[in-house]
């Protein structure tokens, strides 16, 4: 074991002689935005491009040991975000492998070296053929359960650091390669040989929502800025950690939630905060107009979290809305790390929406 660790460092450390370790490059005015995309060629046209650092195609899959775009209406998609850059030439677009869901074959695929190299060269000549700017890894998960039914193990770990390192020797150093992090505790502390990894990577994008998923069976605050009593999982949680074990805060970004999640049957005890329930729904952060009729408003002010209850319905809703978008924010800026993003850019509204929220907070700290 000792050996084999010793030869991925002695890589790392040739890597940096290359020019390939730190691969951040020169750093953006201010904190990068970034934003995942998933809503296909039809509202590529009107998104908000001037606003954003990097758009993120959500998602290609594997495809035997490749990567692949699904289909002509996904490449279509890539073609229409890649030409966004006549209005914002500084904009970087990269594709994401997998998601929620989309990764069932990565266990085995990524298991091998063969296999990794295959895919490391696809997704070089996928790059060359849209002109776009890296890849992004969304494999959920590693070595820890994520999608039901999908295969993971132990083994996961190193090879998930075998397949950042293939993709950046044949990619180079020219090429973004980031991975979106689960946000709790389990992820941080078993999926990632983060002082492998790291050295070899652009960025981390932290999920820090979904901390409280549809398989919950209590509520809580799925994206919270801060740990609370009840609750440990935290953005503020999974940033600290990651600092204390190493992690450059200049390659960490915190991710934020364009999205509600909805639970049912929630006792109407403390406003349905910290309640049994059972998992009824997502909303969409533009459909919240006519979706939360009937909620009452709240907010933690320990966790930094907005949150409505339905005490006629006993429906409890978890969320971001504008006010802790812009607390995670200035957050990302008073703790010096590379950004945030969020998932995902086609839920917001047309204007006086989350991302403005961001940019208006991004400009009163600059």
């Amino acid at each position: 074991m000792y050996r084999f660790r010793s030869l991925r460092v002695s890589l790392a450390c040739i890597l940096a002689l290359m020019g390939m370790a730190n691969c951040s490059g020169p750093p953006s005015k201010g904190i990068k935005i970034i934003a995942y995309y998933s809503a296909g060629p039809n509202k590529v046209d009107g998104l908000p491009v001037e606003k954003l650092d990097q758009i993120i195609y959500s998602f290609c899959h594997l495809q035997g040991n490749r990567l692949a775009v699904d289909d002509a209406e996904d490449s279509l998609t890539i073609r229409k975000l890649v030409g966004l850059k006549a209005r914002n030439p500084n904009l970087k677009v990269v594709l994401s492998l997998g998601g929620w869901g989309g990764c069932e074959p990565c266990s085995d695929v990524f298991s091998t070296d063969s296999a990794r190299q295959e895919f490391a060269q696809s997704a070089l000549e996928l790059n060359k053929l849209y002109s776009t700017d890296g890849l992004d890894l969304d494999w959920e998960y590693p070595v820890i359960e994520g999608f039901p039914g999908h295969h993971f193990k132990l083994d996961d770990k190193t090879s998930f650091t075998e397949l950042i390192k293939a993709l950046r020797q044949v990619m180079g150093p020219g090429y973004e390669i980031s991975f979106a992090a689960g946000g709790f505790q389990r992820y941080l502390e078993e999926a990632i040989e983060w002082d492998e990894v790291m050295p070899l990577v652009n960025r981390v994008n932290i999920m820090s929502y979904d901390l409280v998923g549809g398989y919950a069976t209590v509520t809580g605050h799925h994206t919270p800025l801060y740990s609370t009593p009840q609750q440990r999982e935290s953005t503020d949680n999974a940033v600290q950690y990651l600092i204390k074990i190493g992690v450059p805060r200049d390659k960490m970004v915190i991710g934020g939630a364009f999205y509600a999640r909805i639970w049912e049957q929630v006792p109407d005890i403390n406003n349905g905060l910290y309640q049994p329930g059972v998992f009824k729904q997502s909303l969409d952060y533009r459909d919240w107009d006519a979706g939360f009729q009937g909620f009452d408003a709240y907010w933690d002010d320990v966790a930094k979290a907005p949150y409505r209850y339905d005490h006629a319905h006993q429906l409890y809703a978890t969320f971001d809305d504008e006010r802790s978008i812009a607390l995670k924010t200035q957050y990302a800026i008073d703790k010096k790390l590379e950004g945030i993003m969020f998932w995902e850019l086609s839920l917001d509204k047309p204007s006086k929406g989350m991302l403005d929220a961001i940019i208006s907070a991004k400009e009163k700290a600059q």
